[in-house]
């Protein structure tokens, strides 16, 4: 199984078909008012119904009320939700759906520590975010500091784009890939030929590492 891929931040059928078509193995649904890349809850039922199934449809939140995800969940059907907030784990686990948190790398933090913490999550997202912070910044962190033994099990993200993204995988072999602002052409506005080539590039690291090159 090659790397799995999750392209964050997506706000339009269109987009959301393409990322599919071309390879990505999950999207992401922005339920954070103040990002550029929000989607109304609405919108994400009608994109979400235009989707194949087996398709992970993902849900982030950043510190939302137990009512505002209550009212997504009965609209919109999540298949994963992403805690990108300060949400403990026993709120994290009180939706009774499996979930990712996020671990927020642009500060030092104990990673071993917090995921020890959330044993009940599913996986864990590595973002170039200062803890409890919003994503999609466009950053990179430095991947060294990521612990050996849980490398091939994180969703790597933080500034992840087509120049990049090779090497992270050959550097980390994590499990997935997450990308959002490296495949924008401007702020909140996704270039489905960005994502296209993001995916490409992705396959092609990939084959080369399934074959020893």
């Amino acid at each position: 199984m090659g790397t799995q891929i999750k392209i964050c931040g997506i706000t339009s059928i269109e987009v959301a078909k393409a990322c599919i078509e071309t390879g990505a193995t999950a999207i992401g649904l922005v339920f954070y008012p103040q990002s550029s890349r929000s989607i109304s809850v609405e919108k994400a039922a009608e994109l979400a119904a235009s989707l194949p199934p087996f398709v992970q449809i993902v849900g982030l939140f950043l510190d939302a009320s137990i009512k505002e995800i209550d009212f997504t969940l009965r609209h919109v059907p999540l298949t994963l939700l992403q805690f990108h907030g300060q949400e403990s784990v026993e709120f994290c686990e009180s939706f009774n759906r499996p979930y990712i948190k996020s671990v927020g790398l642009g500060q030092p933090i104990d990673i071993l520590t917090y995921i020890e913490t959330y044993q009940s999550a599913r996986g864990f997202l590595l973002d170039s975010n200062t803890h409890g912070a919003p994503g999609g910044s466009g950053h990179t962190f430095d991947w060294t500091t990521i612990p050996s033994r849980i490398r091939n099990s994180i969703i790597l993200a933080g500034g992840l784009n087509v120049t990049n993204v090779a090497e992270a995988i050959r550097q980390i072999k994590p499990y997935a890939v997450d990308v959002s602002s490296g495949v924008e052409k401007i702020r909140g506005v996704k270039d489905i030929a960005l994502i296209k080539a993001f995916i490409q590039e992705i396959k092609r690291v990939d084959n080369e590492l399934k074959s020893g090159n």
